[in-house]
């Protein structure tokens, strides 16, 4: 389970680089009741979502060449540098080479073995963020990928995280924890990219959790929003459906099930 109590490896942070960071900020202050604050005129357009005081997330305007819209997951590190130099030696990639953010921490941009971009952040003064699991934030994230053991073999060798089968009806479900965190820990899913045609690309896929899945799907259409995924129980973990903001970023919500609320 997603916890503000963040260890290493565990998402800390989310952001979304967007061509229209007003019109992104409109969206979704309509959708969960965010409301956008810039981080200053030193920070290059960045700024933070708050919901009721405390930030859920954070976003600024990304031009053409940075790649289309997107949310992008952060993971704890106590070395930027070193998690950097771990993802080349482990056949992945550095997109953006570490670098201090004041005193709040550091933070990288790195890339799995299937190119899958993904954050570092290195805390200094800022942990991450306010608030997780509960209505309006982060609480869960998925990896989809071609080779899950790949996957699993890149994150264990750059962040500690561990991985194991679950069970479910018609199969079973890849679960992520931190090094030592155990089922209490578990934070995030990895999925084959054959086992579902609607996602056709490598991507981390972020979810926030709602208290009504279906009305959440319904004004998201209303805001300009696409449905990729129409609202729908899944056993054992709550009612899902997957999103795109107006602008292509592609993220889920989901109702948890009571036992896991």
């Amino acid at each position: 389970m997603l916890t503000t109590r963040f260890v290493t490896g565990a998402p800390n942070w989310i952001d979304v680089g967007t061509s229209d960071i007003d019109g992104a900020a409109s969206f979704y202050g309509g959708l969960f009741g965010w409301r956008f604050q810039s981080a200053g005129p030193d920070a290059g357009g960045y700024g933070f979502f708050q919901l009721d005081g405390r930030t859920v997330a954070g976003g600024m305007r990304s031009a053409p060449e940075q790649g289309p819209p997107s949310w992008t997951v952060y993971f704890q590190s106590p070395d930027a540098e070193a998690a950097a130099k771990t993802s080349e030696q482990s056949r992945g990639g550095v997109l953006v080479r570490p670098v201090e953010v004041g005193d709040q921490g550091s933070m990288a941009v790195l890339a799995d073995r299937a190119g899958v971009p993904f954050g570092i952040w290195q805390p200094g003064r800022r942990a991450g963020v306010d608030v997780a699991a509960e209505p309006g934030s982060l609480c869960w994230v998925e990896l989809y990928t071609p080779d899950i053991a790949a996957a699993a073999a890149y994150y264990h060798a750059v962040l500690g995280l561990e991985t194991s089968a679950v069970s479910f009806p018609g199969g079973t479900y890849t679960c992520v924890n931190p090094a030592g965190g155990g089922e209490e820990s578990m934070f995030g899913g990895v999925v084959p990219l054959a086992d579902d045609p609607t996602e056709t690309d490598a991507h981390w896929l972020p979810y926030f959790g709602v208290t009504d899945t279906d009305a959440v799907v319904a004004r998201a259409r209303e805001l300009g929003g696409t449905v990729r995924l129409p609202a729908t129980d899944i056993e054992g973990a709550g009612r899902v459906a997957r999103l795109a903001d107006p602008y292509g970023a592609r993220f889920a919500v989901i109702r948890p099930a009571p036992a896991q609320a």
